[in-house]
């Protein structure tokens, strides 16, 4: 205890030197857990939205912007889709589901989404008010998005043409859709969600257009259009005929989500590789700021040390001063290095929340995370292993003459 205190002391009586080399140490850890809260939670964000979807169809276009439309809702889709289409792949013997998704319109930036109500069962979604819609202009408003916007079963309010809220056009105002139910928090991308008939999107679209409602239905249904589809496969060897077929045998695309995904994450993964690369440099340039600190320790205590070793101090004991010195740096760093890392992800998660995007939260331990201590003790004890070694092997008539 009496060497925790004496290198808690020696420690601080250099505060500019301390400091700067604590702030280089807490910065590097930083990054790092940055680095690993936001990759595990993009990892877990994209394996919960995807769900069991085998193939997203939408109209030509990117493969990932149609992914990120129709999985995430992160990008516009390329454009839309006949419905005659859609139900003529649904099917298809190799499909086992298609759940068609109808974009275009939103509410103060939350997108309405007309669908099934396998879309909400697809995730497992539960309703924590209300129900959920059972005829056209009723809406479930996934848990972050009625937060957000303060909506209640049993009112009303009208969507905005786009993706973006830009104000009313004349279809959407004389349509307001009723609100009926909120879902229970799922962690998933319908929190952020409004849910409803694929029929009112439709119903508020023709309005807007000027279309007329007493003419021949089967007529009407040939001219309608979704957005895109959500397909599940029977088996997984339709993954490799499907896809193709439809791409090469009809005017649609199907893109496969793990593929996308995966070229994402590696893009994404070249981004973190940087933000580690500049860690490891602030690291490396903490090490080697420690053991010049740490060097000169030595030089500048010599009275003192030489006085601890006529004193009957060991050898050991004047190491273990530099070593202590060394870990309570790692320790502070380790402290403030994981909760700035946290800080970080979580202020990184409320700027996402502005913009409806990825759940992020900094209210996350990692089991990972263990490792930030025990890279910073590393760090920390290569540096003073060379000074303390050199402190063990003088002799205190050495220190005596020096001095």
């Amino acid at each position: 205890m009496k060497t925790l205190a004496l290198s808690w002391r020696y420690l601080w009586a250099r505060p500019l030197a301390t400091v700067l080399n604590l702030l280089l140490l807490t910065l590097g850890l930083a990054a790092i857990t940055l680095v690993l809260l936001t990759r595990a939670q993009l990892d877990r964000a994209f394996e919960r939205d995807l769900a069991g979807i085998d193939a997203v169809i939408g109209a030509k276009g990117s493969p990932l912007q149609l992914i990120l439309a129709g999985v995430f809702h992160l990008d516009v889709p390329p454009g839309n889709i006949p419905l005659r289409e859609a139900q003529a792949l649904a099917r298809d013997t190799r499909v086992a589901q298609l759940i068609p998704l109808s974009l275009g319109d939103s509410y103060r930036g939350f997108r309405i989404v007309g669908t099934t109500q396998d879309y909400p069962a697809l995730y497992g979604a539960q309703v924590a008010q209300g129900r959920l819609w059972q005829q056209a202009m009723e809406v479930v408003l996934g848990h972050q998005a009625a937060q957000a916007t303060g909506l209640q079963p049993g009112q009303a309010f009208a969507g905005a043409h786009g993706l973006v809220d830009g104000g009313d056009a004349p279809g959407h105002v004389s349509h307001p859709y009723q609100v009926v139910g909120v879902l229970a928090p799922c962690g998933c991308v319908l929190d952020r969600l409004l849910l409803t008939a694929t029929e009112s999107v439709w119903e508020v679209h023709e309005v807007a257009h000027g279309k007329h409602e007493d003419h021949d239905a089967a007529e009407e249904d040939e001219k309608r259009e979704i957005t895109l589809a959500l397909v599940r496969y029977r088996s997984p060897l339709a993954a490799a005929t499907f896809p193709r077929y439809v791409n090469t045998r009809t005017n649609l695309q199907a893109a496969a989500p793990a593929l996308e995904i995966t070229r994402l994450l590696r893009l994404v993964g070249v981004g973190a590789d940087v933000l580690r690369g500049f860690a490891a440099v602030l690291l490396l340039t903490a090490g080697l700021s420690v053991f010049i600190a740490l060097w000169s320790a030595v030089r500048e205590r010599s009275a003192d040390l030489a006085l601890l070793r006529m004193l009957g101090a060991p050898p050991q004991r004047l190491a273990a001063l530099l070593l202590c010195e060394a870990f309570w740096l790692a320790g502070l760093a380790t402290v403030l290095g994981l909760l700035g890392g946290h800080l970080l992800t979580g202020l990184l998660g409320y700027l996402l929340a502005l913009e409806q995007s990825l759940s992020m939260t900094g209210w996350l331990w990692l089991t990972v995370e263990l490792w930030v201590p025990a890279l910073a003790l590393t760090v920390a004890t290569l540096a003073a292993l060379l000074p303390a070694l050199g402190a063990y092997r003088t002799e205190a008539g050495q220190w005596l003459n020096s001095g």
